[in-house]
């Protein structure tokens, strides 16, 4: 295993091996965050009665530990990952059931997401959207999967269960995992019959649930299987259908009417006040009333503030990422290692790009947080685990390409080794027979003097 040595004189950036895009990526998007955060957590600091700079420092904080994450789970082994695939897929899934214990799981604007642990408190969705990952990759490694049952029990049965126990708290964030894991199927060459069956069986599996959720609310009320439904459908219902508002209701109504479009009306603002370079850095005015400026759109800060040149140039980190991830793929020798790049480029990208789409106006309010750039502690360094397990394949096909390179190397060496004594030889020989050739007139001409000296001695 490559060492990292910190007494070099050489630049960090060449001592990281991996690859070198990817680091730099995550180094900006780190920078991005800290000046953004600054910037936007202006109403939070205000609400808390706090400054700005407390915000600041502790955004610095969790990008530090951050980073020290992505160096952990980039040094650590790919063997460890495979071997303790099942482990920590089974102890994520166990967390994700926390969340609908009372007293551990936490409910939060309406959605039971958040799990409590002393003074850890954290979405288990995010983390079990990882390890899905690497079941995935490992299963479909491991197992051949030769009829449509072993499948459903070993692939499908695990998918669901996640996006199940997801649904009580995000419908937005089921439906992705769901998506997600049909995409890394179909990346992994899954029997085409065995895919569409499958989204056959998801369809009617969701359908049902919806049935189950409204009957049971018809019986008593009071129970709520799924409380985000009735969230998701009434986002749907005032992106599609803009509705106008009566005059005829009171100022309160009225006032409840708006603000139930109230965070996208803010950021469809935002964007359009500015043009292509914005208003500068810090001088956002959405940001003291648009809801969560920091976290869920915080993109329209990056709009408002660096304009449509700013906007465009975090997109593409992003979908440098992707890109990179796509040629990382191409390269890995291992189901394993391909599925588990691939998963995680997908996931990454995917979340930005939902995140992008929503500050922008295109979707209708998921709630989901911009990767690496973001205001949140263990929502940062979940992501950034899986920004160190995609640098960890990095540095092994780094490392295996190195290997390869030497052993060209010497291969290359041995060759002109022999070529050189192979032509040594040829010389060698060459010359004797030129000497060969040489001597052969001087012997004729020997044996002609004495033939002739011969017969002058017979006619005396």
């Amino acid at each position: 295993m490559a060492k990292f040595n910190l007494n070099s004189e050489e630049p960090i950036i060449n001592r990281l091996h991996g690859d070198k895009v990817i680091w730099i990526i995550i180094f900006i998007l780190s920078l991005i965050s800290i000046a953004l955060i600054y910037s936007a957590s202006s109403s939070l600091a205000f609400k808390e009665n706090v400054t700005n700079f407390s915000y600041l420092m502790n955004q610095c904080k969790f990008v530090l530990l951050g980073l020290v994450t992505v160096f952990i789970c980039y040094r650590i082994p790919l063997g460890l990952y495979r071997f303790a695939t099942y482990l920590i897929f089974g102890i994520s899934l166990l967390l994700l059931m926390l969340t609908l214990v009372p007293g551990i799981g936490k409910e939060i604007n309406g959605a039971r997401r958040w799990i409590v642990i002393g003074p850890l408190q954290f979405q288990p969705a995010e983390l079990v959207k990882i390890t899905l990952i690497l079941y995935l990759a490992r299963a479909l490694e491991m197992w051949e999967l030769k009829n449509f049952k072993d499948f459903f029990i070993k692939i499908l049965t695990p998918i669901g269960v996640v996006c199940v126990l997801i649904l009580v708290g995000s419908v937005s964030t089921s439906l992705i995992v769901g998506a997600l894991s049909f995409l890394i199927l179909w990346m992994a060459g899954v029997k085409l019959s065995y895919l569409l069956k499958s989204i056959g069986l998801a369809a009617c599996f969701f359908i049902f649930l919806i049935l189950l959720n409204s009957g049971v609310k018809l019986i008593d009320k009071d129970i709520d299987l799924f409380p985000r439904f009735s969230t998701a459908v009434s986002r749907l219902e005032k992106f599609f259908v803009k509705e106008e508002i009566d005059q005829t209701l009171t100022a309160e109504e009225i006032q409840k009417k708006k603000d139930e479009t109230f965070q996208a009306d803010m950021a469809r603002i935002a964007i359009s006040s500015v043009g292509v370079l914005g208003k500068g850095p810090g001088k956002s005015t959405q940001r003291y009333v648009l809801p969560h400026p920091y976290s869920d759109f915080i993109y329209t800060i990056i709009i408002e503030e660096y304009g449509l040149l700013g906007g465009v140039f975090v997109l593409m980190l992003y979908l440098w990422f992707l890109y990179r991830c796509v040629i990382m793929v191409k390269h890995c020798t291992k189901k394993f290692t391909a599925i588990t790049v691939g998963g995680l480029g997908l996931m990454i990208s995917i979340q930005a790009g939902l995140h992008i789409l929503v500050n922008v106006g295109i979707l209708p309010v998921t709630g989901h947080t911009l990767p690496l750039v973001s205001l949140g502690g263990t929502s940062l360094l979940i992501f950034s685990c899986a920004f160190g397990i995609v640098l960890s394949v990095s540095r092994t096909i780094d490392i295996d390409s190195t290997k390869k390179a030497e052993q060209k190397r010497l291969e290359k060496e041995a060759a002109e080794k022999m070529i050189a004594e192979q032509s040594a030889a040829e010389k060698e020989s060459t010359a004797l027979l030129e000497e060969g050739k040489q001597m052969r007139p001087s012997n004729q001409e020997e044996e002609l003097h004495d033939i002739i000296d011969e017969h002058t001695g017979e006619f005396k």
